[in-house]
């Protein structure tokens, strides 16, 4: 079985330039047909309020129940672009959400240039505590210079699963530290912190093209350390488009990043699954 670990489905494209379709170049209907297309069982449905999109959550989980069993629906809580980023009652929100939807999981994702220390902080411990007590996989978007943050979350609250996006950000357009591979990398000692591989257009430097070569090198790193169970594939559809096919996405890991033929089976579905199950 796989299981695409991230995409996202909008009512309006939210990004630039404007295209012909916004209301359809986003929606789940396009998504179910290149799911249909390329063998994919299940995807799980980031919400992301960007653009004219800040009802995304109730899109996200309408979409999910009008198509049981396809869609796993997370939560847009309180990320970057919201006017509730950083503001007091964080946990209310998110209780509020996870009463008012049947949800899997959360995404929360965090402004480049934060340090991190929110999740760390009073607000950030009880966001992330209700999250675990809830029993919500925490989807995050950071990069390197965050990821000693996201360890010490990790660490605090050891029955949270979390799931770093993108390669975990490491790609010559994202990892702004000298030592990000080894914040990455060394994240790895915590097992509630796992990866998707997805996203290698968001991280790539300008010229970088698919299928990457440049970019190969990341995800043998993370298999080194965190083993394929602690992988998962995402396409990052519809965003991905920009750079690659649905195919090509699928094909970024089963043709290009040279790992065992056992990992790739593993990575392609069943890792998120378990993590799913076992929440």
């Amino acid at each position: 079985m796989i299981l695409d670990s991230h995409c996202h489905v909008w009512a309006r494209w939210p990004y630039a330039p404007p295209v012909p379709d916004p209301e359809s170049r986003a929606s789940p209907a396009r998504l179910l047909h290149e799911m249909d297309q390329h063998g994919v069982a299940r995807a799980v449905l980031i919400a992301a309020g960007i653009g004219d999109n800040a009802d995304n959550n109730e899109f996200v989980v309408a979409a999910a129940a009008a198509h049981p069993g396809r869609f796993i629906p997370f939560a847009d809580i309180d990320s970057r672009w919201t006017p509730t980023y950083r503001q007091p009652g964080a946990a209310t929100r998110l209780a509020q959400a996870a009463d008012r939807w049947d949800l899997a999981g959360i995404t929360h994702y965090l402004d480049a240039a934060d340090d991190g220390a929110w999740m760390l902080g009073d607000e950030g411990r009880r966001f992330f505590a209700l999250a675990a007590a809830r029993r919500l996989i925490v989807s995050l978007s950071v990069v390197p210079s965050q990821m000693a943050a996201v360890s010490a979350l990790a660490e605090a609250h050891p029955r949270l699963r979390i799931w770093c996006h993108h390669l975990g950000f490491l790609g010559p357009r994202t990892a702004a530290t000298a030592d990000g591979p080894r914040q990455v990398l060394a994240a790895a000692r915590h097992p509630n912190i796992s990866m998707k591989i997805s996203g290698f257009g968001n991280v790539a430097a300008p010229g970088m093209e698919y299928p990457y070569p440049e970019l190969v090198w990341i995800v043998g790193a993370l298999h080194a350390v965190y083993g394929p169970w602690r992988l998962g594939w995402g396409s990052d559809d519809p965003v991905s488009r920009r750079h690659m096919t649905y195919r090509q996405s699928l094909d970024m890991l089963r043709r290009h990043c040279r790992l065992p033929e056992e990992s790739i089976a593993i990575v392609l579905g069943p890792s998120f699954e378990r993590a799913l199950t076992e929440r």
